[in-house]
């Protein structure tokens, strides 16, 4: 049941790849994330070179990201007006993450920059939010009163130009920060193969305050645009992007994503939370100890680094 990969050079299960797809896409789905981040270090655990699984799973990505905007659409939870001017900053964030990544390979420092990339981001994000939803679990099951928290937006946010009227979302802020956000997406999805959710999610609900029925939506639809992006871009310029791989992921992920989206509303905001939380905390871990295991071939050539 294996299918040999021809830019990975390497043999995998695909009846397995096609679950993988599939959880992932759940996954995606549930908590309106790219998947990415779940996705890259899995597949490097099976034997496929960094550089190709961060390029080669931003197809799936694409894909259960479409299948849960579709979903989320349907319910009018997605801002098309912000989530595109997301997209437009995560463009030019690929155009330069794609670059970067290119410049690494050749200097053959790829590999590490991506294992570092996933061990200090999400590392970092996962123990905040685990602290801040397990806090608030506690608080919950103890029956206290949370403290009440400040809930206005950063004046910083009012002082910048080209304010714009974003009403789904409930903002009348400058266009600036959404754009920002997006370039920063569009350069990580390059470096690490991610859509961005892990860092737009939290930085929607709590920088620019938009309501929380759109944040998931609005996500998982710049992503889209960003990852697609992306993934034309590695293609070209790189040659790192497995078809059949990438084919393979995607026939599970865009089904796994529908049942992910059904499932969402179904539990407390702190508990997917916490459980997001915890995934991107042992997933930057994982990836982390990458860094500290022996390789089992240590004069192995990364594909097309020596075309």
């Amino acid at each position: 049941m294996d299918i040999y990969l021809p830019i990975a050079e390497v043999s995998v299960n695909w009846p397995l790849l096609v679950m993988l797809g599939a959880l992932v896409g759940f996954v995606s789905g549930l908590f309106g994330i790219g998947g990415g981040f779940l996705m890259a270090p899995v597949l490097v655990f099976l034997g496929i070179p960094p550089t190709v699984a961060v390029a080669s799973q931003a197809s799936h990505v694409v894909a259960s990201s479409t299948s849960g905007v579709i979903r989320y659409s349907g319910m009018g939870a997605v801002d098309y007006r912000i989530g595109g001017i997301m997209a437009v900053g995560g463009a030019l964030g690929a155009l330069v993450g794609v670059e970067l990544f290119r410049y690494l390979r050749l200097l053959g420092q790829a590999d590490l920059v991506v294992s570092l990339s996933y061990l200090l981001f999400l590392g970092s994000i996962g123990c905040m939010m685990l602290y801040e939803s397990l806090t608030q679990i506690l608080h919950r099951v103890r029956g206290e009163t949370p403290p009440r928290k400040e809930r206005r937006r950063p004046m910083w946010l009012y002082g910048l130009p080209f304010r714009m009227r974003f009403p789904r979302s409930g903002l009348y802020i400058s266009a600036i920060p959404p754009f920002g956000l997006g370039v920063f997406a569009g350069i990580l999805s390059a470096i690490m193969g991610v859509g961005g959710g892990f860092i737009l999610v939290p930085a929607m609900l709590y920088v620019l305050r938009m309501r929380a029925s759109v944040v998931v939506g609005t996500s998982l639809f710049q992503i889209i645009i960003t990852t697609a992006i992306t993934t034309v871009l590695q293609a070209g310029r790189n040659q790192t992007v497995d078809i059949v791989l990438s084919t393979i992921l995607l026939l599970g992920g865009v089904v796994g994503a529908q049942y992910g989206a059904r499932l969402s509303g179904r539990f407390r905001a702190e508990e997917m939370r916490a459980a997001l939380g915890l995934i991107v905390l042992l997933v930057g871990i994982q990836m982390g100890l990458e860094l500290f295991v022996r390789p089992s071939d240590l004069f192995l050539l990364a594909p097309g680094v020596a075309d």
